[in-house]
């Protein structure tokens, strides 16, 4: 079983909120250490801003790929 350094429900979270969140909880995690997104489609304009923010710095990984509910693994290299 997976365990993660934290959870990220983004649905929870109003619009302007969502990213801000996520950053910071990336931001929070040691080397090594893995978030994971539970989102209701897949976000990947968030991967690709990760891309530009963090190049070279994490590994995505889909855990859940749809239809209703999108699983994934964030890890901090």
């Amino acid at each position: 079983m997976n365990t993660y350094a934290a959870t990220v429900k983004v649905t929870e979270y109003p619009p302007h909120l969502k990213h801000k969140v996520i950053f910071e909880t990336y931001k929070k995690l040691e080397s090594k250490e893995a978030m994971l997104i539970v989102n209701d489609h897949d976000p990947i304009p968030l991967r690709y801003q990760l891309e530009s923010m963090f190049p070279d710095q994490f590994e995505w990984e889909y855990v859940e790929q749809g239809p209703s509910t999108f699983q994934i693994k964030i890890e901090k290299l």
